[in-house]
């Protein structure tokens, strides 16, 4: 099959309009309209990438991306007329890689899917890393200077080291850089990481690997 990819989605007309695009721009696609079959079928088929919508019968999209999520690394894109930022984040929080809000143009989800799937191919052998991390003195290496962190920077910088393409939402970097229960505004996640990002650039002026996606938090790569 090339390019297989599991749509799972109740609405025939946007299951039709999503397999209308998804094999003009090459891809295989399957539909699925009931959450309990999912598991089933891609235990028997190879697939590329899920889009996977929420309210499902049978079985809800979280549930189903919170397992698979949990065994394994496929690409899942949610795609949901929820809208708010809470069910973005559980989405995220629970492992997808993206989440589309419903009305969306379908030539936007072929372009996202792309991306998810540039995202998860596999890179070839990497030359070893730039970055150091020496967990006793709290120093930051690239290659051989010293980025002179602050001690909450060094904090925030390993978190995100230590998945690389993960996406971390703020608060989930707030707790990782905090250990008391001080008050902390995600005002704060944006400053340090602009910090960060000055003291990278001036030990590496063509490469920025902390990249962001608006509204919700930063990966490294």
């Amino acid at each position: 099959m090339n390019h297989p990819i599991l749509v799972v989605e109740d609405d025939p007309m946007i299951a039709r309009l999503l397999k209308d695009y998804l094999v003009a721009d090459g891809f295989t696609p399957v539909w699925l309209k009931r959450g309990d079959e999912v598991s089933s079928w891609l235990a028997n088929n190879p697939t590329e990438l899920m889009l996977l919508d929420l309210t499902l019968p049978g079985r809800t999209g979280m549930d189903i991306c919170r397992e698979i999520r949990s065994r394994s690394s496929l690409p899942i894109i949610i795609m949901s007329g929820r809208t708010d930022e809470f069910d973005r984040l559980l989405g995220l929080e629970l492992g997808a890689d993206d989440y589309i809000c419903k009305p969306f143009s379908p030539r936007e989800v072929v372009a996202r899917i792309r991306t998810v799937l540039r995202r998860a191919a596999p890179s070839p052998a990497p030359e070893p890393t730039h970055l150091t991390l020496d967990e006793d003195t709290y120093r930051a290496l690239w290659g051989k200077q010293d980025l002179g962190l602050t001690l909450i920077e060094f904090q925030l910088l390993r978190q995100l080291a230590s998945r690389p393409g993960r996406l971390f939402t703020r608060a989930q970097l707030i707790e990782g850089m905090y250990r008391d229960d001080r008050v902390v505004t995600e005002r704060t996640v944006d400053s340090h990481i602009r910090k960060l990002r000055r003291k990278i650039e001036a030990a590496a002026p063509d490469y920025q690997p902390i990249k962001a996606m608006y509204g919700v938090g930063y990966r490294f790569e």
